[in-house]
């Protein structure tokens, strides 16, 4: 049961991400391009987003425990630490020079499209990088244990 809903939750999302245009870089890179060709949807694409999760969440927390599990797994960690801003700086970039962000590549890869064929790889290999360098202590902030 676990596997099958969590296989259609990823699948509403990847239809929403194709239905809405997300899945297209040239979108992406469009809003971006505040001087140039600036696409206000995916403005209209976040805030919708936002909307739902946020009913979502007041619907949720209202509950004893999730469907699925028998606690909510919430993370305690508050910290703005070294880190948390390196990877939301690389992950900016990475969607501001690819145009994607890991959904929306994975949901781009049927196309064979190359930038999504680089993309994708380089991804992996970031994360791949990251999860390396974090088990050695390269990323992890000082005085913290692994």
């Amino acid at each position: 049961m676990r596997i099958a809903l969590g296989f259609l939750s990823g699948l509403v999302f990847g239809l929403g991400l194709v239905i809405s245009g997300m899945s297209n870089p040239a979108k992406v890179l469009n809003f971006l391009d505040l001087a140039g060709t600036w696409d206000p949807s995916l403005a209209f694409v976040m805030g919708g987003a936002t909307v739902t999760a946020f009913i979502g969440y007041r619907l949720v927390w209202h509950r004893r425990a999730p469907v699925l599990e028998t606690r909510f797994d919430v993370p305690t960690n508050t910290r703005i630490d070294r880190p948390l801003i390196l990877g939301a700086a690389l992950f900016g970039t990475g969607w501001g020079i690819g145009g994607f962000c890991p959904g929306p590549a994975w949901t781009a890869l049927p196309l064979l499209a190359p930038g999504t064929l680089v993309f994708v790889p380089a991804m992996l290999a970031g994360l791949w990088l990251g999860a390396r360098a974090s088990s050695l202590g390269i990323l992890a902030p000082k005085g913290a244990t692994q």
